[in-house]
């Protein structure tokens, strides 16, 4: 079996009981989760298996739900599957970053705390808003969207599902234009805030400071930038990306090109949901793309990669 691709999904697939199948039997898992905990002091497991309230909040969703996926990954990993390349939409961007080794847990950890408390705190509760938007072509989106003020586009999700965002009156605007373009439907996002918008661009500032406290390596397993969809290992470029990421627009559609170029003969989402794998099959790729959410999915597609690979 030829390489394998890990990606991984962003804020908005969280869910409460995340993980917990891990925690409870994975000795690794386990390990991760308390990892994670005590960088930050929070008690993430009990977060993901009680906080149903506060993991709708920024601040506490970016620290649970990484820590979910890295938790998984680690099982996922003593299980002999390990990827050649890697992605992440927007939060999961720094879990790629840290398969490929150039964060540690505990550092990556700390970071999205800071991450979710500056992206909370850069526009009051309630004036931000994000909205998918499907059935209309990107240039057309695009054109519609120029005719109003302070709207741009924050995910490109897929053919057909490009996400807005900016302030809440402007996105309610931009949507029935939108409407009026041809797009099929319009869906507001239950987020806290505009990201990805300009209006990040004071978040992306302070968390520059952050960054520069917290040791980056090249990395050993290449990870594809939300910002270039571009392929990047060297540490030096790895900050101002995510300086640039967190109010520019994810360019994960594009990013998916890349990953269909690299020869990628799996993909293995790991993560709540499955959200980013019918993003792919949205894309028409042959490429076999499975879920890890469970304990139960790790068992079972585990196997079947290690089958795949004595066949091969």
């Amino acid at each position: 079996m030829g390489k394998i691709a890990f990606i991984y999904p962003g804020q908005g697939t969280q869910k409460t009981g995340m993980g917990m199948d891990f925690y409870e039997k994975g000795n690794f898992a386990k390990e991760v989760y308390e990892e994670a905990s005590q960088a930050i002091g929070l008690d993430i497991r009990k977060l993901c298996l009680e906080g149903q309230e506060l993991l709708k909040k920024t601040e506490y969703t970016q620290a649970a739900l990484l820590t979910t996926m890295l938790a998984m990954t680690r099982e996922i990993e003593s299980r002999g599957i390990r990827p050649e390349v890697t992605a992440g939409l927007s939060l999961g961007e720094y879990a790629a970053i840290t398969e490929g080794r150039g964060l540690t847990t505990t550092d990556a950890v700390r970071l999205v705390r800071e991450r979710g408390l500056l992206m909370e705190k850069a526009v009051p509760a309630g004036e931000g808003a994000m909205c998918a938007v499907l059935g209309l072509e990107e240039t057309r989106l695009e054109a519609a969207l120029s005719s109003v003020e302070g709207v741009t586009v924050a995910n490109y999700n897929c053919p057909g599902q490009i996400v807005i965002t900016g302030k809440r009156k402007a996105v309610e605007e931009a949507a029935e234009v939108l409407k009026k373009a041809g797009a099929r439907r319009t869906l507001f996002l239950e987020v806290s805030g505009p990201f990805h918008s300009p209006y990040m661009e004071e978040a992306g500032r302070r968390l520059e400071q952050k960054l520069r406290e917290i040791p980056i390596q090249d990395l050993q397993v290449p990870y594809i930038s939300n910002v270039t969809a571009k392929k990047v290992t060297k540490k030096e470029e790895i900050r101002p990306l995510l300086i640039r990421q967190i109010s520019h627009p994810v360019l994960w559609m594009q990013s998916m090109k890349t990953l269909q170029a690299e020869a990628v003969e799996a993909v293995i989402e790991i993560g709540p949901g499955n959200t980013l794998a019918g993003f792919l099959k949205k894309m028409k790729t042959e490429i076999p793309v499975y879920n890890i959410a469970t304990w139960e999915d790790m068992e079972t597609i585990t196997e079947k990669i290690g089958q795949r690979r004595q066949e091969a």
